[in-house]
């Protein structure tokens, strides 16, 4: 039943039985058989298939979330029984934003791994939907996003900042991320005026462009508490700011964490800031 899993999910993104026999080493017939086999236990056509490729039915498109989900849950049932049994020792895929990969989970990672010298991270840099779309495939253990909902870890303002030689900041333009982020969400929900001049996919690019004096930009605090101590950047007072903003870890439920995610949320929790329980 597996590998039929397998396949049908593999010929959906391959489009075509051919890629996906090449893809699953199998002949087509092999793995046309496969589909049938699954079509026949589920009772219901999946895929159409003609000669420009496969199509999903309406009953295979309601199916084929839930293959993924039990691909993803085996899988996570094979991890977790190799790291009890010693195997190996695990892995935690995390799924964060921009600024809690780079300025917030560094050294929360650092010192897990001193603990854990085996254990390896895979950490993709996700906006929220993408983190959560990512949980909800099994393709991450732990999102660590801006939410309401989920476990709060800790709480990150955002602040207006600019270069200490740009004078009338409050005036400045605006330097920000592309729509899709919640930073620019927040951006254009307090300030629906603002004058926005440079759009860049980085924290470090933007800072780097208000630290040359192009503008000002609304970022989270934790991703300048360093500047502003060295004196490289300024936070402009605003009656508007700073804007709360929680930040959650968001998981598929502490009994479906492999142990090695297991342990590491156990690890941010407990060390998450006292107003953030």
């Amino acid at each position: 039943m597996l590998e039929e899993l397998q396949h049908f999910v593999l010929a959906v993104e391959r489009g075509t039985l051919t890629e996906a026999a090449r893809h699953a080493h199998l002949s087509q017939p092999a793995l046309t058989v496969a589909l049938q086999r699954l079509e026949a236990r589920v009772g219901a056509r999946l895929l159409h298939r003609g000669p420009g490729g496969v199509v999903l039915t309406a009953a295979g498109a309601a199916f084929l979330p839930r293959a993924r989900a039990s691909l993803a849950a085996f899988a996570d049932g094979q991890r977790a029984v190799a790291e009890v049994e010693g195997l190996h020792a695990g892995e935690v895929r995390i799924g964060a934003g921009a600024t809690v990969c780079t300025y917030l989970l560094p050294k929360e990672l650092a010192a897990f791994r001193a603990a854990h010298p085996g254990v390896r991270f895979r950490l993709r840099e996700l906006n929220p939907l993408a983190a959560e779309d990512a949980l909800v495939a099994g393709e991450i253990d732990l999102a660590i996003v801006t939410s309401p909902r989920g476990e709060r870890w800790r709480d990150d303002p955002l602040v207006l900042i600019a270069s200490p030689e740009l004078e009338r900041s409050s005036e400045a333009p605006f330097v920000t991320f592309p729509r899709g982020s919640t930073t620019r969400a927040a951006l254009d929900r307090h300030f629906p005026e603002a004058d926005v001049v440079v759009e860049l996919g980085s924290i470090a690019a933007v800072k780097a462009n208000v630290r040359a004096g192009i503008g000002i930009a609304l970022v989270g605090r934790s991703a300048v508490e360093v500047d502003v101590e060295a004196g490289r950047l300024v936070i402009v007072p605003d009656p508007r700011t700073p804007i709360a903003r929680r930040l959650s870890l968001l998981h598929r439920g502490r009994d479906r964490l492999p142990p090695a995610a297991a342990a590491l949320r156990r690890a941010l929790l407990a060390k998450r800031p006292a107003r953030a329980r």
